[in-house]
């Protein structure tokens, strides 16, 4: 098992499921955006998604983040840290996700992320 763990999240394989995600997630931009796909600080964006391509305010593949409106400093900063949790886990990220559960307050990878950036908590004054 710890062999296998070692071989999924090897370099390599994570960042060749990175880069067959952030494909999968432009061309789902490039398809269905109709608003402007722009990168921000190496995370591409695609807003004027339809409501079916993404979960709550918007969702990471990859590198690119597929959402409506949702596309502010804050939420993008957020974003970006998916964005490197994609790196290193590959494919396997959308599983560990999964696994972490769906409250985004009990969450690691929305915890790690920011709650606050990602609108999941209140702004601190």
């Amino acid at each position: 098992m710890e062999r296998l763990r070692r071989l999924l999240y090897a370099p390599p394989v994570a960042r060749a499921g990175y880069l067959y995600a952030t494909a999968v997630g432009l061309t789902l931009g490039v398809l269905f955006s109709t608003g402007r796909i722009r990168r921000v600080e190496g995370l591409f964006v695609c807003a004027g998604m339809p409501r079916w391509a993404f979960r709550r305010g918007g969702t990471c593949v990859g590198g690119v983040y597929l959402t409506d409106t949702n596309d502010g400093p804050a939420v993008l900063r957020h974003e970006a840290v998916h964005r490197r949790q994609w790196q290193e886990y590959g494919m396997m990220f959308p599983l560990l996700y999964w696994l972490a559960g769906q409250d985004p307050l009990q969450n690691h990878f929305e915890i790690e992320a920011g709650l606050e950036d990602g609108n999941y908590l209140p702004r601190k004054r």
